[in-house]
């Protein structure tokens, strides 16, 4: 899943993307409100963490600006501006969480889940797939009950190849949403974490179709 910083604070912007690239996000950090708007004119996030505050442009203009123009991904308000008006004025904006700092980076990893989660339409953090299932929560993968250790990396690849089984995703899109603007990719990263995957849970589940990218299969 990648996702979009918008943070001015230095110490915390750079605090917030390593927790989370730990979770298994890709992070795209930038420090202004400009800076954002290009960045959401370019990619398709999954999610918006939002500061207030920014210079350039304020924080709930471009809020109110991607609602304006129907654009629904999450957002989460990160800020300093604790009172009640606040908020509301967040929430009544658009926003979809409102977290006032200094707040546990832990739970904002758990708020993301369970946006990204209910954009998804499931109510648990849990992805059955015929002999596989994944928790989106743990990051713990089970297949035949067994469990299998992923890489965060690995974990990413199948959770989004998850999100919509049997329909085709291709390298593009996968590389765009696991991998971050400061992130070096290789050419055949894809392939490579395709290859380890099947290592672990052998050649079936994912399919390569040629020239267009991969499917998660429940039968051969």
């Amino acid at each position: 899943m990648r996702l979009l910083l918008v943070e001015d604070d230095p110490m915390l912007g750079d605090a917030v993307q390593s927790v989370l690239q730990q979770e298994s996000f890709a992070v795209d950090w930038v420090r202004d409100g400009e800076e954002a708007e290009l960045a959401l004119a370019a990619l398709p996030y999954d999610l918006v963490l939002l500061d207030l505050g920014l210079p350039g442009k304020n924080g709930l203009d471009i809020l109110r600006d991607l609602r304006r123009n129907k654009i629904s991904m999450p957002v989460i308000i990160l800020t300093a501006l604790d009172a009640v008006s606040d908020r509301i004025a967040g929430l009544d904006s658009g926003a979809d969480d409102y977290q006032v700092k200094p707040f546990d980076p832990d739970e904002l990893a758990a708020r993301i889940r369970a946006l990204l989660r209910r954009r998804d339409g499931r109510v648990e953090p849990i992805i059955t797939f015929g002999l596989l299932t994944l928790n989106l929560a743990t990051r713990e993968l089970y297949f035949q009950e067994k469990p299998i250790r992923l890489s965060l990396r690995e974990f990413s690849l199948i959770s989004l190849l998850l999100e919509r089984p049997g329909a085709t995703v291709s390298r593009e899109q996968l590389e765009e949403r696991l991998y971050g603007w400061n992130e070096e990719v290789e050419s055949n990263a894809i392939e490579v974490h395709i290859h380890n995957l099947r290592k672990k849970l052998g050649h079936n589940l994912i399919r390569t179709i040629r020239g267009a990218g991969y499917m998660m299969v429940e039968k051969p």
